[in-house]
């Protein structure tokens, strides 16, 4: 058995067309896998795919609003009727409005807990049965430093990422009987779209990273395709219910 050979799997990656979740999704189908590209922006869904098959893999895009759970279900049968099965999903949709907590509105705090937490849930949940009927399947969690640590204007972020962990836990004693394992991922900051406006909206935040993180760098989308390949095959068929940092060490910085 070649451990982390994903050769005729078939993984979701939700907001696979950018960041952290096309840097997975490069690393599954670098490993074998088939990939639905799940996201909101058609364009960008479509700029990921040509990506993927032109490095010889089999790739197609989806657009989907996870919050909504008929779509998530569409979202799952697409993949199944596109690729015959599937065995993989990684919920990495997520989004960030950064203000201090006496500013949120009600409005805010459900955008970003719906989009984070609740979308994670309605996706595995659809993805739950097609697993099942496979005997296996691998759910991948996209949790945060903010999982761990608090700040003084992620509290949305941090209350979803935490969320995330305590949900991955859940989901992963509920369906073991069923060859399902789920594990969370916590990146640390990461170059993408989304810590560039940070670093635009929060001053200092650049050099403190740099300073904090023991390998002395920021990561990059492509520091996760590895964890993504680890957490999807059967390398980890006995791993279930964890949360691994992917950081260069920033959680371990005392």
């Amino acid at each position: 058995m070649k451990l982390f050979d994903l050769s005729g799997r078939v993984a979701i990656v939700t907001g696979g067309n950018g960041g952290i979740g096309l840097g997975m999704a490069r690393g599954l189908a670098g490993a074998g896998a088939a990939v639905l590209v799940a996201g909101r922006n058609k364009a960008k869904n479509d700029g990921a795919v040509a990506e993927l098959t032109s490095a010889g893999a089999k790739a197609a895009g989806h657009v989907v609003d996870v919050t909504d759970p008929a779509q998530c279900r569409a979202m799952v049968e697409a993949a199944a009727s596109k690729f015959g099965r599937v065995d993989i999903l990684v919920n990495n949709a997520g989004m960030n409005i950064r203000k201090q907590p006496q500013q949120y509105t009600p409005e805010e705090w459900h955008k970003v807990m719906d989009t984070n937490l609740t979308s994670a849930f309605l996706c595995s949940q659809a993805a739950y049965a097609e697993m099942k009927k496979g005997g296996r399947g691998k759910i991948i969690n996209i949790g945060s430093m903010m999982s761990i640590f608090g700040h003084s204007f992620v509290v949305a972020y941090a209350a979803s990422k935490g969320g995330m962990v305590q949900m991955t836990k859940a989901l992963a004693s509920a369906w073991a009987a069923d060859n399902i394992q789920v594990n969370a991922v916590l990146p640390g900051w990461i170059d993408t779209d989304l810590t560039k406006r940070a670093r635009q909206d929060i001053a200092g935040l650049h050099d403190r990273v740099l300073a904090r993180t023991p390998a002395g760098r920021w990561g990059v989308p492509d520091d996760h395709a590895g964890i993504a390949v680890f957490l999807a095959s059967a390398a980890s068929d006995f791993i279930t219910g964890t949360a691994i940092p992917v950081d260069g060490g920033y959680s371990a910085q005392g």
